[in-house]
Parts: structure tokens; sequence; C-alpha cells
């Protein structure tokens, strides 16, 4: 039986959907998502086979979601969207599971079959290559939690990304909030700069690196905190600093 997120900020579709796909017996669904920061979480900590995911919601898209995903584990993904039988035409040409609202069984069924199949070694798994063209190369704002709240903190607020045992943390002049996303995600979708194993940069917001022995140094940003940097890391943030 297949894992499965139902993500749709529409409740009655999300539950409509989820009760369709619990009575096909193929699949159990482990969670439902009411937006599509809610979804990362659970996407990242339970880690389903697949997700039927809204392409259209309030502060983050479907779309924008599986550009804050980790390639490597991305689940297989069935767009759900309201757009015309024209528009989704895009999609179904470029080989892409979608369910067109409202959920029709029998097409349902097809994708079902389809994912199935892949699950099996039957098919070749056809989504990610089209997904890929799809994604943002680069993410503008960074979704966190914080003080009971859900934030969307965009990029050049943020002062510095950082992890350690209870996660992954955004701190900005103002606030400190915690990520579902990685700092590798991070690294590698924004402009955030590496100065250390658990730390990143804006390299907008340093004030002044202060070096310290052992070749070892740190950043002070303009509001004045401080992150680490290590010796394999302070030839190359000087480099793309500009500093020789």
């Amino acid at each position: 039986m297949l894992t499965a997120i139902v993500i749709d900020d529409e409740l009655f579709a999300r539950e409509e959907l989820t009760e369709l796909l619990q009575e096909s017996g193929e699949v159990e669904v482990i969670a439902q998502a009411s937006n599509a920061i809610e979804g990362l979480k659970l996407i990242n900590t339970l880690k389903p086979e697949v997700i039927f995911l809204d392409i259209q919601m309030p502060q983050l898209s479907g779309i924008e979601l599986i550009g804050m995903l980790d390639p490597e584990t991305m689940p297989h993904v069935v767009f759900v969207t309201a757009f015309d039988q024209y528009a989704v035409q895009a999609f179904e040409d470029n080989a892409f599971d979608y369910l067109l609202k409202p959920v029709d069984p029998k097409r349902l069924h097809k994708s079902l079959n389809r994912l199935l199949k892949v699950r099996h070694n039957l098919e070749a798994p056809h989504t990610q290559v089209q997904i890929d063209a799809l994604m943002p190369t680069q993410l503008q704002q960074v979704p966190c939690i914080g003080h009971n709240r859900i934030m969307i903190i965009p990029l050049h607020d943020i002062e510095m990304a950082y992890s350690d045992l209870s996660g992954v943390h955004i701190k900005t002049a103002q606030q400190t909030a915690s990520s579902q996303l990685t700092l590798k995600t991070l690294e590698e979708k924004t402009e955030l700069l590496r100065c250390h194993r658990q730390y990143l940069i804006n390299a907008k917001a340093i004030k002044e690196i202060q070096l310290l022995d052992n070749g070892l140094a740190e950043v002070v940003t303009l509001s004045g905190s401080i992150a680490p940097v290590s010796r394999r890391y302070l030839k190359l943030l000087k480099q793309m600093l500009g500093i020789y």
C-alpha cells in the first residue's frame, strides 16, 4: 500500500480526495495539510511515497513547495488543480500525474495504477524531469515557524541560517525562527554562503570578518550577531566577497 499526504487549502477538496484514496484500498493517507508550510514539515517528518499536491495555495504554491524539497528524497508528486482541461493538457503532454478538481474516481485510478507500476519497477519514473523544469532555481523566501506563528521570511531579511540538535534556524536582525528546509537546500537554492559546517551567511548582512588564531574567523553581522568561520571555508568566503 502506498503512503500518501494530501496537501490542499480547500477543506472539502482535501477530505473528498482523502476519502477516495482510502476507498481505493491502494493508499494509506498518513496525513493532511491545509497549506504548503504544514505540508513541507509533514513531508520531511513522515517521508511519504507520494504527495497529492494542490497547485494554487496562499503564501506558497505547490510549485514553490516542491522547489524546497531535496530532489534525492522527493516523493512522487500528483498535482491537484482546478485549471480547466486545456490548461492541464500541458501536464498530460509532459507525462505529469495530475488530478482535475472535482476529482474523477476513474482518473484517480489511472494515477494510482501508474504510481504502483513505478513502485514495482514496471514503469520508469516520469515526473522528476518535468518537475525540475518547473521548479524555481532560486528561492526568494523561506517558510519558518516561530512563537506560534507561521512566517514567510524574504531572503534579503535573513542574516544567517544555522543548524543545531533541534533543527535549522533562520536569523534576521529582529528574530530567530525554525525552518523545515535543510542547510543543503538553502545553500543550493539561495545566495546564502557556507562559512561553517553548521552555518550559512548572507554576504549583504556582513559587517566585518574578525580573524582569530589558528586560521579561524568570525563573521559579525549588521545587527551584531556572530557566526563562526572554519578554516575550510575562510578562503572561499573571502574570495566570494572579493577579498584577496
